[in-house]
């Protein structure tokens, strides 16, 4: 069989499955037989709704996908470290290799020409067989699902990478504002380093009941006029040591602010959108540490596999629905909803 099938998201809110050529592995490439590629809110907000982005950073009507997780088949020539049966999860950017981001592991950030992320400019896990660099591959323990896996690179590892940016600990009351996903998997890996309080901000009933129903928020609560007062309540009146903003709403973003106590730390993590606020009153005053975290590293993501083998945290746990890749206008549309917690393409 020299065929596969693959999905392209043509815009407009539509999906299509098309046929493709399986490739074959170049210098210092695996190709994977895909089993398991989730979707990313990324995904809905640039691509499937509608094609955002310029030049070097827009979709390129590729097989999409950036969440993958396989199983590698074929090594090509130049490979040192993987082999046929590997089990792997991947780093979504193939970055120069070249540039200092590059050096650090933060090919996200890599500023060479040929910078490609999976499912964006180069094909994605959205299809039967994927091929990738070597380099941006990590081998997935037993202890993790193919699931699992698709989760890592992108979801977790952002959230994995704000945490330790902030240096999140027991010591810390944590506020999440959005509890999709990357919120769902912000909430997990906090357990995981101790943090003993956590709030969760959202405004999809759905999402509300899903965290609290896995026992990962503490007080889920609605987001309204009265969600500042709420948290103050929770907290004698003083706010929370750490905020994280996953939802990318500006009155979210806000609300972490000002929910976040003196001397605390925010992130923001969401993608797009904007804030506004008074710089003196809120950041300057209150002597909070902002941080802006994209994605995280190659290093990072491999040391959160370490950790999830070692925590016996399974990022699957988020995870709602489940399709086949003939489903995957089916698993679009429903990501799309918001009715749901991740979703993810499976291909066994």
């Amino acid at each position: 069989m020299h065929k596969m099938m693959g999905v392209v998201l043509p815009g407009n809110s539509t999906v299509k499955l098309e046929q493709f050529d399986i490739p074959e592995p170049g210098f210092g490439q695996v190709l994977l037989k895909m089993k398991a590629s989730s979707i990313c809110g990324s995904d809905i907000r640039a691509i499937y709704r509608e094609h955002l982005g310029v030049g070097a950073e827009a979709y390129q009507g590729v097989i999409a996908g950036h969440e993958p997780c396989g199983q590698i088949i074929k090594v090509g020539p130049g490979c040192k470290s993987l082999t046929k049966g590997d089990r792997v999860v991947i780093y979504h950017i193939a970055g120069c290799g070249c540039c200092e981001d590059c050096r650090h592991g933060y090919m996200i950030s890599c500023k060479g020409k040929q910078r490609a992320g999976y499912g964006w400019q180069r094909d994605g896990g959205h299809a039967e067989y994927l091929l990738a660099e070597e380099n941006t591959c990590i081998r997935l323990p037993d202890s993790l699902s193919y699931i699992d896996g698709a989760l890592i690179a992108c979801g977790f590892g952002t959230a994995y990478e704000a945490l330790t940016r902030m240096q999140v600990n027991g010591k810390d009351c944590l506020l999440i504002t959005g509890l999709g996903p990357v919120g769902l998997g912000t909430a997990m890996l906090a357990r995981a380093l101790g943090v003993k309080t956590v709030i969760g901000i959202e405004i999809i009933d759905y999402r509300l009941k899903l965290a609290s129903q896995l026992g990962l928020v503490d007080h889920a609560i609605k987001f309204s006029e009265s969600s500042l007062g709420e948290i103050k309540e929770l907290t004698a009146g003083e706010g929370c040591e750490v905020s994280i903003d996953c939802s990318a709403d500006p009155p979210a973003r806000l609300l972490a602010l000002r929910a976040t106590r003196q001397w605390g730390r925010c992130a923001f993590v969401g993608e797009g959108g904007d804030v506004r606020f008074d710089v003196s009153s809120i950041l300057i005053h209150e002597q909070l540490t902002l941080y802006g975290s994209w994605v995280t590293s190659l290093k990072h993501m491999e040391d959160l596999v370490e950790q999830l083998d070692r925590w016996k945290i399974q990022p699957e746990t988020i995870v709602t629905h489940k399709f086949q890749l003939s489903e995957a206008a089916k698993a679009y549309d429903l990501a799309d909803k918001k009715q749901c917690g991740k979703v993810c393409i499976v291909f066994e």
